[in-house]
């Protein structure tokens, strides 16, 4: 009888170590898709603050592939992309009043749109539909020089302006924003 339940506790242990591998990849330092942010500051001590999980290319075609073209993108993995503000704000002409928004995008060949959803709390898929939307605002598009393994949300602050830049694979889009004076 001895022999039976050690055997069965061993076979245990060696299932539980199979099984753990994996799960520390999702939760520790290996996670697919580590949790990441952005932050810019003005001058005036106002801020900008995005949290998102950074998916990796391992390989894969990105954009109109992974993330096809022509449909909403969640502009990340995982969780919904928090977007946080303390002041109002102007993103490319629309006034953008303080507070906390989800971050879409919407990939296209030929241009990408930014899409800022009232709806928040959510996971990242699926996105919440048009009626949420609080804004959808053009973003320029560009290649970047050599490919980007990790997805990355980014700033960069010139004078009164921030410009969020997403980037991954070959593909650069921004979108400029600044303090609503």
């Amino acid at each position: 009888m001895r022999v039976r339940t050690a055997t069965g506790i061993i076979s245990m242990i060696a299932l539980a170590s199979i099984l753990a591998g994996p799960a520390r990849a999702q939760m520790g330092g290996q996670a697919a898709s580590p949790p990441a942010k952005a932050d810019c500051k003005f001058a005036d001590g106002k801020t900008i603050h995005v949290d998102y999980s950074s998916p990796r290319m391992r390989g894969r075609k990105i954009f109109g592939g992974l993330v096809p073209y022509g449909e909403v993108w969640r502009a990340g993995a995982n969780e919904a992309t928090t977007f946080v503000i303390d002041a109002d704000m102007n993103v490319a002409g629309k006034t953008l009043p303080a507070g906390s928004y989800t971050l879409f995008t919407l990939p296209k060949e030929d241009g990408w749109m930014l899409i800022i959803s009232k709806q928040t709390g959510e996971w990242g898929v699926p996105y919440p539909g048009e009626a949420d939307d609080f804004a959808r605002v053009p973003m320029k598009v560009g290649k970047i020089a050599s490919p980007l393994e990790n997805f990355t949300i980014s700033f960069d602050r010139a004078e009164n302006a921030c410009t969020l830049r997403m980037e991954w694979e070959t593909t650069q889009a921004s979108v400029q924003i600044s303090e609503k004076k």
